[in-house]
């Protein structure tokens, strides 16, 4: 059995790809900065008949990211696929001519070194099962920056190159690295943008392992 991490787990998107990723025969590793709090997901994905367990970690940390995906593979089995989908700080999103040099440490850190730093984690145990999937979820601001929202636009487009280098150089390891991009609001209501459309959409992408880059749908005008 092997295991499906989500970093940035919370009650919507991440507990949607646990709750799809489990269905389909994985353990799960919920990772997050409160502990209570992924325990409390984990609770509810074990009552459903889930294999979970929360791990708390803060992705601006990057020691505490690496005990905690570590811990997880020795705990539940090593990690197949990787999920990174953290919601980025609304201090991030200030508008460019508000956005020192300063501004952009955090949302660097976030977006660029937090999957650096995951996908250090996790890679050797993919190499070691001759498989992986890496699933990186973004906003639209990662393919059209916005400068309203100027941290997270300068740190998903380098979020984006990265994922991108990581599909190009693994794919002959049969490692899949592929990058979701959300362009609105996830709602309960949304017809491809609910959590559980997302997860499904996820879960199709590490089965067909068809390209690096989707859309939920389509950008809007």
């Amino acid at each position: 059995m092997t295991t499906f991490a989500v970093i940035g787990a919370g009650p919507g998107l991440g507990l949607a790809g646990a709750r799809r990723f489990a269905a389909a025969g994985h353990t799960v590793a919920l990772v997050s900065r409160s502990a209570q709090h992924v325990d409390d997901l984990a609770a509810e994905l074990a009552r459903d008949g889930a294999q979970a367990r929360g791990f708390a970690a803060d992705v601006l940390d990057p020691a505490s990211l690496t005990a905690a995906l570590s811990e997880a593979a020795d705990a539940l089995g090593p990690i197949e696929i990787l999920q990174y989908s953290p919601v980025p700080r609304a201090d991030f999103m200030k508008p460019v001519l508000d956005t020192g040099a300063d501004d952009l440490d955090a949302p660097l850190a976030f977006s660029v070194k937090g999957p650096v730093t995951a996908v250090t984690a996790v890679l050797p145990g993919m190499r070691e099962l001759g498989r992986g999937t890496l699933l990186f979820v973004n906003g639209s601001s990662a393919v059209r920056p916005n400068p309203n929202v100027a941290g997270t636009s300068i740190a998903f487009a380098a979020e984006s190159a990265y994922a991108r280098m990581l599909h190009d150089t693994l794919a002959p390891e049969n490692i899949h690295a592929a990058q979701l991009i959300v362009p609105g609001a996830i709602r309960p209501d949304a017809e491809h943008s609910s959590p559980d459309a997302l997860a499904q959409r996820l879960y199709d992408i590490h089965r067909e392992r068809d390209g690096f880059r989707h859309y939920s749908e389509p950008l809007p005008d």
